[in-house]
């Protein structure tokens, strides 16, 4: 649709302008106004709601005229009512109510729902029927294509046009307007701007613009443009007659195709011909159900050979599971023997760290420190204050205590990890006072190995730097302290409390009821005592100092290392006795030769000796 305000010319000619050009209807202005054209039949519409209905209740989409008297008809001339001039004096005395009561009847009066059809003639059924537009006085309805139709319809020139319309609130619908229209006596408008419109205006919208019979044709002058070059008159006229060509030919291949269908229908076919058909489809069948039986045995075939590989494979599972069932039988006396030894092994392991751990008590004893602040310990008689080292405790407490304080907390919490079976997170390495700890863990911005080595120690010279590193040695400490306190289940309240938090633990650890079980006899101490025994009787002041020496030896010695001392000693007494003995004959001693190292901890030498 156009809304230039411009003048412009059409682009189709008159005589060109054919039922396939039109895209779309508009209504200006409606009126309820009678109209002189109107049939018998337009009686059933309305009284009828529905449109589709009523048009086919009507039974007058085409009217009651031929088409030759559609053909003949001139236009038919509608009533122009002139509604008399208003003036708003009348409505001065009136109440608002009164008013807009009166607006409102008004407005129902003027608006409505309005839908149309197309007809053409020599089609009985209407060629389009557009949708109902509701509560409106001007209409634009939905463009629509009849390209697209027969050929006596898309290249029709005439066309009646019927519309019915609704009042607002009633279900009935009336017949309103019908009007013959030959396409090539439009005139041309180009817009719907700008225009006064008659009641019931009709408005066609075509390929090119908008055509109506109520206003002369605007166009504009001629523009002065070069000469194009089209098609001549003759290639025209060749065009129509190649189309009339196939249309022809079309419409006889549908009529001979007829005649043939309505030939086949009428003979009848030889009673043989169909005997041997019938016999070829019954053969084919029959070639088709081999076919399929030769595939069904096959497959059976193969199902049965899976049933029989999967009676094997049942079979021999059964007997697997049979065996299994006897062999748990078999194995159930071992495996009850097997969980009470397992529950013995636990229970001797449990009783056993109970009294390492008492014995660790014992040997680093962690008291409280006398007439101090509370949680103020000492580990050995040597003061640690907590992991704050301020100028206060610089003050009170000597470096070197505080080293060797840290020392004997970094050597206990190192065999704890042993006696408990959990391995720190930070490993400890102990020197007496100049222990230090290392850490392995976190991402640190010097690569250097000994950079990641903590001192527990004071530096000399009072580095900033230095301290730092302490410091953090010192929470390592702490760290390490606080996983083997989570891997007994202990929650600690604050890190920075080292012997508090280490002296809980030891508590914990050696908590308990049931008796604690007695250390176990023997050793490399018992081996070498009860050979020299047997072998060694010329040496009884060698015999009586070891006694003496292990007599003298405080509680869990066995599992420490002998000293260099001890070592030097034992060597002496072994070559004094082999001189003795003359010939310099060897005892048999597993450690004789002076460049043997040995330990209490020696793997393999762990016996049960009575004393």
């Amino acid at each position: 649709m156009s809304t230039l305000s411009e003048p412009r010319r059409p682009r189709l000619l008159p005589q060109n302008r054919k039922l396939r050009h039109l895209k779309g209807l508009s209504l200006r202005n409606l009126s309820f106004a009678p109209v002189q054209l109107r049939t018998s039949d337009d009686v059933a519409l309305i009284r009828s709601p529905n449109k589709l209905g009523a048009l086919k209740e009507a039974g007058q989409l085409h009217g009651s005229r031929s088409s030759d008297n559609l053909r003949h008809d001139s236009r038919p001339e509608r009533s122009r009512s002139q509604p008399p001039r208003r003036t708003s004096l009348s409505t001065v005395s009136t109440s608002p109510a009164q008013r807009q009561k009166r607006l409102k009847q008004l407005l129902d009066d003027t608006l409505g729902d309005v839908f149309f059809s197309l007809h053409v003639g020599g089609i009985d059924e209407p060629v389009y029927v557009s949708e109902v537009r509701e509560r409106s006085a001007n209409f634009n309805f939905q463009f629509f294509d009849l390209a697209s139709q027969a050929a006596d319809v898309s290249r029709s020139c005439r066309i009646v046009i019927r519309v019915w319309a609704r009042r607002l609130k009633q279900t009935t619908w009336t017949f309103l307007l019908e009007e013959l229209v030959d396409l090539r006596d439009l005139n041309f408008i180009g817009t719907l701007l700008d225009r006064q419109y008659p009641p019931n205006a009709l408005l066609f919208h075509l390929d090119d613009g908008v055509y109506s019979f109520d206003f002369p044709t605007r166009e504009s002058a001629p523009r002065n443009a070069p000469p194009v070059a089209t098609s001549s008159y003759n290639a025209l006229m060749k065009l129509a007659n190649l189309e009339s060509s196939i249309e022809d030919a079309m419409q006889t291949q549908q009529r001979i195709m007829e005649q043939i269908n309505e030939i086949l229908n009428s003979s009848t076919t030889d009673a043989p011909d169909v005997a041997e058909q019938e016999v070829a489809l019954a053969q084919k069948y029959v070639a088709m159900q081999r076919r399929t039986n030769r595939l069904t045995q096959a497959r059976r075939d193969e199902l049965q050979e899976s049933l029989r590989k999967r009676s094997a494979a049942i079979a021999t599972g059964r007997e697997l599971q049979e065996k299994v069932e006897e062999d748990i039988r078999n194995n159930r006396e071992t495996l009850v023997a097997a969980k009470q030894l397992l529950e013995e092994t636990q229970q001797q392991i449990r009783g056993q760290r109970r009294r390492i751990c008492s014995e660790l008590a014992d040997i680093f004893p962690i008291t409280p420190i006398p007439n101090a602040p509370p949680l103020s310990f000492q580990i050995c008689d040597v003061p640690l204050p907590n992991s704050i080292y301020d100028a206060a405790t610089a003050r009170t407490l000597n470096e070197d205590i505080l080293s060797a304080g840290l020392g004997l907390v970094a050597l206990l919490t190192k065999h704890l990890q042993l006696y408990l079976s959990h391995a720190l997170p930070y490993p400890l390495y102990h020197h007496g006072s100049r222990s230090y700890a290392k850490d392995d863990i976190s991402l640190l911005s010097d690569k250097s190995g000994s950079r990641r080595e903590f001192p527990l120690y004071l530096p000399r010279g009072g580095s900033t730097a230095l301290q730092w590193r302490f410091e953090y040695a010192w929470f390592l400490l702490n760290k390490d302290i606080e996983a083997l306190c989570a891997s007994q289940g202990l929650k600690v309240v604050d890190i920075r409390q080292t012997l508090p938090n280490l002296k809980y633990l030891l508590y914990v650890c050696s908590a308990g009821t049931e008796e604690v079980p007695a250390r176990k006899k023997g050793g490399v101490r018992g081996l070498w005592a009860g050979r020299l025994k047997g072998r060694l009787s010329a040496v009884p002041s060698l015999m009586d100092g070891e006694s003496s020496s292990a007599a003298g030896s405080r509680r869990g010695s066995s599992d420490s290392d002998l000293t260099g001392q001890h070592a030097d000693a034992l060597r002496n007494a072994i070559a004094k006795s082999n001189n003795a003995h003359g010939n310099g004959h060897d005892l048999g001693l597993p450690f004789a030769s002076s460049d043997v190292k040995f330990t209490l901890r020696t793997k393999g030498l762990r016996e049960n000796i009575a004393g």
